[in-house]
């Protein structure tokens, strides 16, 4: 028997961590890209996303996921509407938020380490302390290894290890990622899964995650968030009932959980019919 999503609403009701703080409010923000003909790419999004949570945002081709991201990175700024980064007005990229894209976007030139110094440079932190940061989280993303080798030297997987730690690696509240698995493939993206998921549990930071998979969303989310497009907007917002904050639950036990059936075959029909 199929059972429903749960009920949408503009903010979920259940705590998903204790003691957490919002870092995102997302105020009535639209976007178009040529106001004087073109519908919105994005209309009247409001959103807030709390600390240590590990929000998913689904949905088809066009909805305006990226297009949403880029405002909360700064690099775009909305038609209409404002956006509070803890506390703060957001328009510009900042260290607080933190970017994850589809390719690792490596500097070739530099050294994996080199290349997770790279953010922490610029800000002027002290090469002994860059040494030891990115030192370690490399061994948090497991590329200690790899250190030293350059980025044509790494699989995909790992290149995609290295973007995380570099990201990581500036201290941001809040990270932003933007399919970064989708090239990979399914094995490797199944092992870039579970290391998210650990980064996320050891560092309890803020993720807004991006993808069309309903299963990588269903495995990997405290709470997921569901766009239509026509225009882009959040028509969906809910807890993600597979997760539990005080049990970490392997893959395989997810994927044998009747309830996950159940919510991958609701999702899916429910994006295909949009």
């Amino acid at each position: 028997m199929m059972i429903a999503t749960p009920t949408f609403t503009s903010h979920h009701s259940e705590p998903v961590h204790a003691n957490r703080s919002t870092q995102i409010i997302v105020d009535q923000v639209s976007l178009t890209y040529r106001p004087a003909w073109e519908e919105p790419v994005l209309d009247q999004i409001n959103l807030e996303l709390e600390q240590s949570e590990l929000v998913c945002v689904l949905g088809p081709s066009g909805c305006g996921k990226t297009s949403l991201l880029h405002i909360l990175a700064g690099y775009i700024p909305p038609t209409r509407g404002t956006v509070r980064i803890n506390g703060k007005e957001h328009k510009a990229p900042n260290s607080s938020v933190g970017v994850v894209f589809q390719h690792a976007n490596l500097f070739p030139w530099l050294s994996i380490a080199g290349n997770v110094e790279f953010g922490m440079k610029m800000k002027g932190i002290p090469k002994p302390l860059r040494k030891e940061k990115a030192a370690h989280y490399l061994q948090l993303v497991g590329l200690q290894e790899a250190a030293s080798k350059l980025p044509h030297q790494l699989s995909g997987g790992m290149k995609q290890r290295a973007a995380i730690a570099r990201t990581l690696a500036t201290d941001p509240s809040i990270v932003l990622m933007d399919e970064p698995f989708s090239a990979l493939d399914a094995l490797t993206r199944e092992s870039m899964q579970i290391h998210v998921r650990e980064l996320w549990a050891k560092t309890q930071k803020c993720i807004m995650f991006i993808t069309h998979d309903v299963d990588e969303a269903l495995l990997l989310s405290s709470r997921i968030l569901i766009m239509h497009a026509r225009p882009g907007r959040i028509v969906q917002d809910f807890r993600n009932p597979l997760y539990s904050e005080n049990k970490a639950r392997n893959f395989n036990e997810l994927r044998a959980d009747r309830q996950f059936l159940e919510l991958r075959e609701s999702l899916l029909s429910h994006i295909a019919s949009v």
